[in-house]
């Protein structure tokens, strides 16, 4: 009897749902899951995505006023941050894969870290907006040289907070996942057997991280050359 429950053990391990009769199964079946789920969040960036790109067609010349109101260092600081955070998701994955859980726990330790970094700095751009009048609505002043956009140029902000305030929101979701697998990783449950739910954290995270990418050419480098 004791033989007959050690070898359904070994069939069965602990991370493998019991409605699953294979770990490839199991991963093939999460990973559809993740796809299916960041559909949805394509559809969400999607829509802010059309607007924005409508109303720039429809407003150019107050979009670019709107661009250069943004602290074009401070976007390509917090550029570099969230390529250096995906660099170290990709490393930890790969570093579970390996059954390194020491640079695993690293890896998501520094994502978490970077993750903290990219929030403060855009905090602080959201505060110098407030200083500087650049908030829609009753905080909105427009100091631009061109007359007869400001309601223009209030909607590239309105498009700019919503945006980015939304992206910013997945980052602190994909920092609680970071935290979780951390969690579970200093548990010792993640290793080269298992290691799924570390590969699809990642895959959220580098989808977050590619939202920023195409943010912020459309939001801080319009007609920069000019």
């Amino acid at each position: 009897m004791a033989q007959q429950t050690a070898s359904i053990d070994h069939e069965h391990p602990s991370y493998l749902g019991h409605h699953y009769d294979t770990m490839e199964q199991q991963h093939g079946a999460n990973t559809l899951g993740m796809w299916a789920f960041l559909v949805t969040e394509v559809l969400l960036f999607g829509g802010m995505f059309a607007a924005y790109f409508m109303y720039r067609a429809i407003y150019p010349q107050a979009f670019i006023e709107g661009s250069h109101h943004n602290n074009l260092v401070l976007g390509s600081i917090n550029t570099i941050v969230l390529l250096l955070s995906s660099f170290l998701v990709a490393l930890g994955v790969r570093s579970t894969q390996v059954g390194n859980r020491r640079l695993l726990m690293l890896c998501l330790a520094g994502t978490i870290v970077l993750g903290a970094v990219f929030l403060g700095i855009k905090g602080a751009e959201y505060y110098d907006h407030y200083l500087s009048g650049q908030v829609p609505g009753v905080l909105f002043e427009y100091e631009g040289t061109t007359p007869g956009i400001a309601k223009q140029v209030e909607l590239f902000l309105v498009l700019y907070f919503t945006m980015t305030a939304t992206h910013a929101l997945h980052m602190i979701i994909g920092m609680a996942i970071m935290g979780f697998l951390l969690y579970k990783a200093w548990q010792g449950r993640y290793g080269t057997e298992y290691f799924t739910p570390v590969e699809l954290g990642g895959l959220y995270w580098h989808f977050v991280d590619l939202i920023w990418v195409l943010l912020f050419p459309m939001l801080y480098l319009i007609s920069r050359h000019g």
